[in-house]
């Protein structure tokens, strides 16, 4: 009898196994179309901190750069918002509104920087997402099912 409960145990086990192997085939994924993103951030000269007026000017390049590269990574991966609204007695009290943006952005290039008047100054920035994808092909090597053969 327990010769038989063995027999019965290792037959299910047995049936369970796979009794054929596969190979599976990956082929790289190319998009059909790639966009060119555009962006420009702006920064006020006077409201920066600095001794002089040459050191103002340049913090504002840097912080139009900056505000360029925020408005890519928006385009890129999006805008989170949060808000919140207190009521007293059923009144509004107070409402709040907060957006963040997060991410890594690669392979942008500056167009141009120049003043926009006297107080102003704009950098302009282009994304091509070709560039992009040859970066991202470089570091992750994404993959799809070609082919699967079984045995």
């Amino acid at each position: 009898m327990r010769l038989l409960g063995y027999c019965l145990l290792l037959g299910t086990l047995a049936g369970c196994s796979t009794l054929y192997d596969k190979q599976v085939e990956w082929e790289y994924v190319e998009p059909q179309s790639y966009p060119l993103l555009k962006a420009v951030g702006y920064a006020p000269v006077a409201a920066q901190q600095g001794s002089s007026d040459t050191v103002k000017m340049l913090q504002a390049i840097k912080a139009s750069k900056l505000d360029a590269y925020r408005e890519l990574a928006e385009q890129v991966y999006g805008q989170r918002l949060s808000g919140q609204q207190e009521l007293s007695n059923l009144v509004l009290d107070n409402a709040t509104l907060r957006s963040s943006v997060d991410g890594v952005i690669r392979g942008a290039k500056v167009i141009k920087s120049y003043a926009v008047d006297e107080d102003t100054y704009a950098t302009e920035l282009e994304l091509d997402m070709r560039k992009v994808h040859d970066i991202y092909l470089s570091v992750a090597k994404p993959k799809r099912i070609k082919d699967v053969k079984y045995y």
